[in-house]
């Protein structure tokens, strides 16, 4: 496709926008985290009030910026500097730190349920002896990194369909299941309105980053903004409010359909359950599917198997793909000490795959203490949603700025076209976002509220030390010349 042409319809971008926020452990981690159905009221918040706005502000940016490439990091280059874009890059790798340490252990769970077909098996075994396995799986695929080798793209792409299309086909087949087993046991739902409207206590505000991060990430279609067909101040809000109404057509049916599966009583019967259920989840759904529709455990065994795909893939992809993001980028490069920059023959940067397994191992090796597996499982889904949406910040502060310096830059397409609304709903946004993960942090479990406040802190640390190890360097060098 010729990058000039505006060939993209406008539902051909919502649903590629949709495949690319949406996926079934949102619905789980929602249904579980926010008491079943009650989730459906902080769903529609979500979406109205965050979602929605932040989609348009992607659109506007993508506008503005349709010639430049790095994203989040060349927007705020634009509007700020490149010691702020630095910061805005190192933080969209950093991010992936903990996102890194939970593809090992994610991704032998689904291996654990492919081979056991049970929960119980797996979370039995020590914790010790499933956390040095995640650390061999680690260094594994940093090996595999340092060779420049990626031979599981291809089916990060396939696996990756399977899943969206699993998690389509999951609502489907669980409200067809009464019609097919009408004495399958499925729980009654109480629609009463007590029932749907949550109970905001400390507990409901330090899991909403769990809907930030569901939410989050849209800002990866905003190369195709102008490469609408038509005119893309009307095509892309419509693109947009599409693809929201895809995404809460989902949640709510997949919230009402695992409604149909579990009840919230028993989840939150104690913290011990609640975890398993965290961890476990999405696993007991397809496996329960597939016991409605008389196929045994043929539904769990395909989306066990899709999983580990996916996580094993994913994680050869993120430990490469955001470090090259990073050090790629000749403004951010600028900042970070040379050793970070040195290649070896196969075009990889060993010594950012080596701080990679030492920041991910840390994560590891820090939950051995952790009491059983599903504890550990739960404890690095909330860290993800506690560190991955701080990248989003970027966005908000680059709208910000955008708006700040209006009439600056051309574009095809504005959310707002007034300057003082425009801020204040980037400011909003940005509020939400730093709320979200500040509240996060906190736990009544004293290992999961040291590793929340440890691992930002010090990949934060981190980040303000390299610039200052590479003005040392660059001083040095002068000095040496004079």
């Amino acid at each position: 496709m010729d990058n000039n042409s505006k060939n993209i319809k406008w539902h051909a971008l919502s649903f590629m926008c949709f495949s690319t926020l949406w996926g079934f452990a949102n619905v789980v981690n929602g249904f579980m985290y926010f008491n079943g159905i009650q989730v459906i009221f902080s769903w529609l918040m979500m979406f109205a009030l965050y979602f929605i706005p932040y989609a348009l502000m992607v659109g506007e940016l993508g506008s503005a910026f349709k010639n430049k490439g790095g994203g989040v990091t060349s927007w705020v280059q634009e509007v700020a500097s490149s010691k702020i874009a630095y910061y805005a890059g190192w933080t969209y790798w950093a991010v992936h730190v903990s996102y890194i340490a939970g593809k090992s252990s994610t991704g032998l769970k689904a291996i654990g349920w492919l081979v056991f077909r049970n929960a119980e098996t797996y979370d039995k075994f020590p914790t010790l002896f499933i956390q040095l396995a995640s650390l061999i799986v680690l260094l594994l695929f940093c090996y595999i990194a340092s060779k420049g080798l990626n031979p599981l793209k291809k089916l990060a792409t396939i696996a990756g369909s399977s899943m969206f299309v699993l998690s389509i086909l999951y609502i489907i087949l669980m409200f067809g299941a009464p019609l097919i087993n009408p004495n399958g046991g499925y729980i009654s739902i109480d629609w009463s309105l007590k029932n749907l409207i949550p109970n905001f206590n400390i507990e409901y505000i330090t899991s909403l980053s769990i809907l930030v991060l569901a939410v989050g990430g849209i800002e990866k279609i905003s190369p195709y903004v102008n490469k609408m067909e038509g005119n893309s101040a009307r095509e892309f809000p419509k693109s947009m409010f599409f693809a929201a109404i895809m995404v809460v057509v989902c949640a709510l049916f997949g919230t009402i359909a695992m409604g149909m599966m579990f009840d919230p009583k028993i989840i939150n019967a104690n913290i011990e359950i609640k975890n398993s259920y965290i961890s476990n989840g999405a696993y007991w759904a397809f496996q329960k599917l597939g016991q409605y529709y008389g196929v045994g455990d043929l539904l769990l065994l395909i989306y066990s198997a899709c999983t580990a795909i996916g996580q094993f893939s994913t994680l050869v992809l993120s430990i490469d793909a955001p470090l090259r993001m990073l050090l790629d980028d000749e403004n951010a490069s600028r900042y970070v000490p040379k050793a970070l920059l040195q290649k070896n023959a196969n075009g990889a940067y060993t010594n950012g795959i080596i701080m990679v397994a030492v920041l991910s191992g840390s994560i590891i090796l820090a939950q051995m203490p952790v009491r059983n597996v599903a504890a550990v499982l739960t404890q690095l889904n909330k860290l993800n949603s506690i560190c991955m949406p701080f990248r989003y910040i970027w966005v908000f502060f680059a709208y910000i700025m955008l708006k700040k310096k209006d009439g600056k830059f051309s574009q095809e397409y504005q959310f707002v076209k007034n300057k003082t609304l425009g801020m204040i709903i980037g400011a909003w946004c940005l509020f939400v976002t730093l709320f979200c993960c500040v509240t996060g942090v906190y736990s009544p479990d004293l290992s999961t509220l040291i590793l929340n406040i440890a691992t930002p802190v010090v990949l934060m640390v981190l980040g303000v030390i390299l610039p200052k190890i590479r003005e040392i360097q660059d001083k040095k060098e002068a000095d040496k010349l004079l």
